[in-house]
């Protein structure tokens, strides 16, 4: 089994190029941004641990935190926001520990991909054995996001300002997919590049 990280810009299109690779190869896909909702649920110690951090009023009325209300306390407190993340990052790695060695004793999974924006940032580099940067053109992607989540220019300059720099992401990854064109040209870089695994 292929462990095979990827990661990209803000509006690069990594969640469409990971749709295609679910519906065409013989893999499983874990996006860690669903995977830090998941270890946040009632009953997972990530919860107890938050809810205790921040209180009871991060909580929805259904007794699930709720995102907005976790994101408005962390926005304007820096401390804050390392300490849930010291908190949630750990387990989220975890959860995908576990996750790849159960595929592993599975044998019938031929890759594993992990997908998220900070997977050089949080060291995941040192756990994949293949890095993928999805790269786009900056006026591509501020096309999408306008067109797509509807974000004004300066929240997408906010949003990048945070992010790394091209140069970082080639640096650190194994394999670079150009994403500024047609999906179709994106999906043929895929596909050479994954030739020899089985295909759905």
């Amino acid at each position: 089994m292929r462990l095979i990280g990827i990661t990209g810009g803000v509006g690069a299109g990594k969640t469409e190029l990971l749709h295609y690779i679910g519906e065409h190869y013989s893999c499983e896909i874990y996006l860690a941004d669903q995977v830090a909702h998941e270890v946040k649920r009632p009953g997972q110690e990530c919860y107890s641990r938050l809810v205790g951090l921040m209180g009871r009023g991060i909580l929805g009325p259904d007794g699930e935190i709720d995102k907005k209300a976790m994101a408005d306390r962390i926005f304007a407190d820096q401390g804050l926001l390392r300490r849930v993340n010291e908190i949630v990052h750990p387990a989220v790695l975890t959860y995908l520990l576990e996750r790849i060695e159960e595929a592993r004793r599975d044998r019938r999974v031929q890759l594993f991909f992990i997908e998220a924006a900070l997977l050089i940032e949080a060291g995941y580099g040192t756990i994949v054995d293949e890095m993928w940067y999805v790269y786009a053109r900056e006026e591509v992607r501020r096309r999408r996001l306008v067109q797509s989540r509807g974000y004004t220019e300066q929240k997408i300059s906010d949003i990048m300002k945070e992010q790394l720099e091209e140069a970082v992401f080639r640096e650190k990854s194994d394999f670079v997919i150009d994403n500024s064109g047609a999906l179709e040209e994106a999906y043929r870089q895929i596909d050479e590049h994954l030739a020899g695994y089985s295909r759905r």
